[in-house]
Order: structure tokens, then C-alpha cells, then sequence
């Protein structure tokens, strides 16, 4: 039997067991995906093939890496060798390769001018450590002014604003979480 045989055997009992892991029906991941009923019970029982169309919207409704839903081989090579993404000057250097889940990211934040804050709000966790700098972070209606070595760490649905208020650019360490999500850190 090929590599790729065996790969493909071994999905439909992973599928299953991801979703049972999760506690949800095959109705609960078809809403989620768009995904059919019959399709899902199809790949779970080996019946059908998957495409690429079907497992990632399934990867992500399982919050594991495309690699670990079908079992990929190990790559021998376990750096993460994200790219850097910039938004609005500030450039996010991933730290960790999984979607979905807690996301690791290094920050490099700009000084940035700011005279009133605009908060927001959306579901999810956040932790932050910062490396160097300063970092301004209005939650709710606290102020804080965090510095090197201190940690935050909030449920991002409190409305919340952070900016680097200088006098140079700022490194930070961040954790993104889903809802639920929270940190456990130990000293």
C-alpha cells in the first residue's frame, strides 16, 4: 500500500474522531463549513474522497494544521517560517504555524500619536509581554502604561485600544485566543 493510500485510509476515522472529540454532530459541522450531511458521513466513512475544497474549511472548523488532519509525514524541520504581516505600520511576526487555536505572534509596534483612543471589542484572549518599550493600553476605564517585563493578559470582549506612545518603536510578545481560550501561565 502507498504512502498516499494509507494517508487517505486513515482520515475518515481522524474526521470522526476530531468532530466526537468535539462533541458535535455531523448537522453541528455542516452548519459550521457547508458542508453537507452526506459528504461528511461520506469522508468519515472512507466512501468518499477529500479535496482540498472539503478539508480546509474542516482543518479550520477543527482548529488543527491541514498536515495534522491528514497525518502528514513530519517534515523533519520544525521551525516556523511564517512571513511577517504589517497593518497599519505595525508588523505581526507569527510564532506559531497552527490556525485556529491560540496564536503566538512577536509585535513590532511604531511610535504611535494618538490623541483619543479608539476601543474595541471582539470575542476572544489576549496576553501580552513586553520585550522592549512602552505600551499604552486603555481596557475599559483603566490606563495603563506597560513596560519591559510586564504582562497583561484580558478578555478582549472589554472594550480595549493599544498603541506604543513611544519615545521608541516597541517588541512584545503576544497570545491570541478564541473565546474560552484563556492562558494559563505558572511563575
Amino acid at each position: 500500500m502507498s504512502e498516499l493510500d494509507e494517508v487517505l485510509r486513515g482520515l475518515g476515522p481522524r474526521l470522526r474522531q476530531l468532530r466526537l472529540e468535539r462533541e458535535a454532530t455531523l448537522t453541528d459541522l455542516a452548519a459550521e463549513t457547508g458542508i453537507s450531511v452526506s459528504t461528511l458521513s461520506r469522508l468519515e466513512s472512507g466512501q468518499r474522497k477529500p479535496t482540498l475544497e472539503l478539508l480546509l474549511p474542516l482543518a479550520r472548523a477543527h482548529r488543527v494544521a491541514l498536515d495534522e488532519l491528514v497525518d502528514a509525514p513530519e517534515t523533519g524541520d520544525p521551525r516556523v517560517r511564517a512571513k511577517p504581516v504589517t497593518r497599519h505600520g505595525r508588523t505581526f511576526l507569527p510564532l506559531t504555524r497552527r490556525p485556529g487555536g491560540l496564536q503566538a505572534f512577536k509585535l513590532v509596534l511604531p511610535v504611535e500619536d494618538v490623541a483619543e483612543p479608539d476601543l474595541r471589542t471582539h470575542e476572544g484572549y489576549e496576553w501580552v509581554y513586553m520585550l522592549s518599550g512602552r505600551l499604552r493600553l486603555v481596557l475599559g476605564t483603566r490606563d495603563l502604561l506597560i513596560g519591559p517585563g510586564e504582562a497583561v493578559e484580558f478578555d478582549t470582549r472589554t472594550p480595549h485600544w493599544l498603541a506604543n506612545p513611544g519615545p521608541t518603536p516597541a517588541e512584545a510578545l503576544a497570545i491570541f485566543g478564541p473565546q474560552g481560550e484563556r492562558m494559563h501561565v505558572r511563575a
